[in-house]
């Protein structure tokens, strides 16, 4: 009974939109994080009776034919990059990204990854780094004698040396965009690396256009919607139910006929 193997495609399906809607909420207080949606499309179909064939020789054309679909498939875990609400820190190496971009980021073993995360802080050398020790593109160094630290709208940092009476530049953050930002791969650690589906990076300069500006004291905080996932998760459990019940019709179904063959 095909019934069995239908509903039992659309179970695993429901299990998958479960694992992905738990995942966003795990990560509702994430800097930066993007949620996920689980996007599925139907199988192939199994054709009985083809439309548009005569239905005897040389007569009508059959209008409508006869396709039975055999279930669902997952397509796509898409993750959605609108940006998530501000967190104000009051850390001066805090800073949130408005609008499209990404900052880069040299890993360990010299490759270069993009993140929205925000929360900087400084090494041992007074190099501006993520949280995990790995150096932001380009460098910025901030003297040990540095005070009154300033980032603008266009990712120029600032700071006051020592006694002087005017603020120095110590460098220009720059971020990267990307034609298809879905087309990422997620790598953890609100990590994300370039694909062949995510296009090459763009770099340029916050707040030029089509590039976001930046936000000092800030942070990016999750886009997780917790009224949306609650609503989500209780849609996938009623769908899993209701694939659930199927397999229950289908097998009193075929208990009812085989009991009529004893």
């Amino acid at each position: 009974m095909r019934a069995l193997a239908i509903a039992a495609t659309g179970m695993n399906a429901q299990q998958t939109n479960l694992e992905v809607i738990a995942n966003n909420i795990a990560n509702i207080n994430t800097t930066g994080y993007k949620r996920a949606r689980a996007e599925f499309t139907d199988l192939i179909y199994q054709t009985d009776r083809a439309a548009g064939v005569s239905n005897e020789a040389n007569q009508s054309l059959v209008p409508e034919g006869v396709n039975i679909g055999l279930g669902v498939k997952l397509a796509a875990v898409r993750n959605l990059h609108t940006e998530g609400d501000l967190v104000s820190t009051g850390n001066p190496l805090d800073v949130a990204l408005i609008g499209r971009g990404f900052f880069q980021i040299q890993m360990p073993d010299g490759t270069t990854k993009y993140t929205r995360d925000g929360a900087f802080n400084q090494n041992e050398n007074g190099d501006l780094v993520t949280i995990d020790g790995n150096a932001v593109i380009p460098n910025i160094n901030i003297p040990v004698n540095a005070t009154q630290i300033t980032i603008n709208k266009t990712g120029q940092v600032f700071a006051t040396i020592a006694n002087a009476t005017t603020p120095t530049q110590l460098g220009q953050l720059q971020i990267a965009n990307f034609v298809n930002e879905a087309g990422l791969k997620e790598l953890g650690d609100n990590m994300f690396e370039e694909t062949a589906a995510s296009g090459t990076p763009i770099p340029g300069v916050p707040n030029d256009p089509s590039y976001a500006y930046v936000q000092q004291n800030y942070l990016e905080g999750s886009n997780v919607d917790p009224v949306k996932e609650i609503t989500e998760l209780i849609s996938a459990q009623r769908a899993y139910e209701m694939n659930s019940k199927v397999i229950t019709t289908a097998d009193e179904m075929a208990s009812t006929v085989s009991k009529g063959m004893r």
